[in-house]
């Protein structure tokens, strides 16, 4: 009985020893890697004080793989040449001054082109989407290219994919991508049907357990439709029923558009990067960047931004944008989980007489990140920014307004994961009368759906709510 007692202890003892051991390595490499300390942090917070837990939850979420390259340089290179700059006719195209440091910044980080005349149409329902995407569904002739993170097989979804399958079936090429986390309770006989009418489906970065656990932290966040490559979709809305017929939260205020003409040509590059990646097949040709009517003066980038590049592209032009704001600054976002570096940019430019406005939902779907995201407003509320809560249903849009003469819209939330983990796609549209109209927008999201905080009545929050949010403030580069 005795003897046995002692090799318990002596296994209980090597097992905390190794586990020690495990934990002591994790932290070392993680000092290694000179990840921001705001990162690092609560890494070691939680490897520390959550044994078993926190090394299944690094395994599964805190691997940083930023330096694997999914698509080859050679092969990147294959895929652009036939968008290749000097392909694209860009005569009496020129951003202004203020805005020339960043094309030039989206050009270098990822062979963002300039695009010229293209017609942007936008949609703040999901019923209005859904039956514009539907019609140039049944419209197309050549090609239809659809990347969603999630991809639902509920009512809506299913009316997709039939409008798909029509389409394969009348002699269309369709290609179909989806998130394989972000689509994970869908049934794979949702997707084996659209397959076995002869659609070609891909997961992206499909997770198998436990061998490449640690890409669940990193996700496709993109929402891409290419249509004969002329005709394209990308922003906030995902294919779900909850943007028709909303959900516990009320109706989803989500922000999706429409592209025609040459813009779409940076959709499709994106699109077919990501279809190399996940199925390693190589799509190009130049009947996929058709001629393209000019529409408006409109001028645009699109920009992908991922955590395999070496620049985290969008962040950087985000700031830029921030910081370079003159006399106002708009922004709408379901998640504010801003890095340092932006937060100090927002309250520096509101302290600067600059008017900043800070657009979020009411009521989030995750009460924790909403917890994180109230412990960043006190600051910017001392500095002057201006901060909405949307309380007629749940504020799921993504947008970013500066001067009549900027918008950036697109896939990104206003947070660590869109910045640094997820592979994401915004637009950067140079168009005063769009931007204008984004403006009018915002106002009227203002106007008939939300309420400003009141700053005497915000800083009266008890300080145990204060120290639940100045907690989970910690882990918000984890969320």
């Amino acid at each position: 009985m005795i003897i046995n007692i002692q090799i318990h202890n002596v296994v209980g003892i090597i097992l905390v020893l190794l586990y020690a051991v495990s934990v002591a390595s994790l932290v070392l490499v993680l000092l290694l890697e000179n990840r921001n300390p705001l990162k690092t942090i609560p890494w070691v917070i939680v490897l520390i004080f959550f044994p078993g837990v926190g090394l299944i939850f690094y395994f599964f979420f805190g691997q940083d793989n930023r330096r694997q390259r999914i698509i080859s340089r050679k092969t990147y290179k294959r895929i652009m040449r036939p968008f290749g700059a000097n392909r694209i006719v860009q005569d009496a195209c020129s951003v202004a001054p203020q805005y020339q440091p960043l094309s030039s910044l989206l050009i270098r980080n990822g062979q963002s082109s300039l695009l010229y005349g293209s017609r942007l149409e936008y949609f703040t329902s999901g019923t209005d989407k859904f039956s514009s995407l539907l019609d140039a569904i049944d419209r197309a002739q050549h090609h239809i290219h659809l990347q969603y993170y999630v991809f639902a097989g509920d009512e809506i979804g299913r009316k997709v994919r039939q409008a798909l399958i029509a389409r394969a079936k009348a002699g269309v090429t369709v290609r179909v991508l989806y998130d394989d986390v972000g689509s994970w309770d869908v049934k794979k006989v949702f997707f084996n049907e659209m397959r076995e009418a002869g659609i070609e489906v891909y997961a992206f970065l499909r997770v198998v357990f436990p061998i490449f656990t640690s890409k669940v932290n990193y996700r496709n966040h993109r929402k891409i439709v290419v249509i004969d490559g002329n005709v394209g979709y990308l922003g906030g809305m995902n294919i779900a029923d909850r943007y028709v017929k909303g959900s516990s939260l009320g109706m989803w205020r989500d922000t999706h558009f429409k592209i025609t003409g040459k813009g779409v040509h940076g959709l499709q590059s994106a699109f077919l990067l990501d279809w190399y990646a996940a199925s390693r097949r190589l799509v190009k040709g130049r009947e996929y960047y058709p001629k393209s009517q000019i529409y408006t003066d409109n001028i645009m980038q699109i920009a992908v931004s991922g955590p395999t590049g070496q620049w985290r592209t969008l962040l950087q032009a985000v700031s830029f944008c921030i910081t370079n704001a003159k006399t106002y600054l708009y922004i709408q976002t379901p998640y504010f989980l801003p890095t340092e570096g932006l937060n100090q940019a927002l309250q520096t430019v509101a302290l600067g007489g600059v008017d900043v406005r800070l657009m979020l939902p009411k009521q989030s779907d995750t009460r924790l990140v909403n917890m994180a995201t109230h412990s960043f407003l006190d600051d910017l509320i001392k500095a002057g920014v201006k901060v909405y809560f949307y309380h007629s249903g749940f504020l799921h849009s993504k947008l970013l307004l500066a001067d009549d003469a900027l918008a950036c819209i697109g896939s990104s939330n206003f947070d660590f994961r869109s910045f640094e983990h997820n592979f994401e796609i915004n637009a950067f549209v140079y168009h005063a009368p769009f931007a204008r109209q984004m403006k009018a927008m915002f106002m009227h999201d203002l106007e008939t759906g939300c309420e400003q905080v009141v700053p005497s009545q915000w800083f009266a929050r008890s300080v145990f709510v204060r120290l639940a949010e100045s907690f989970m403030r910690l882990f918000s580069p984890l969320l």
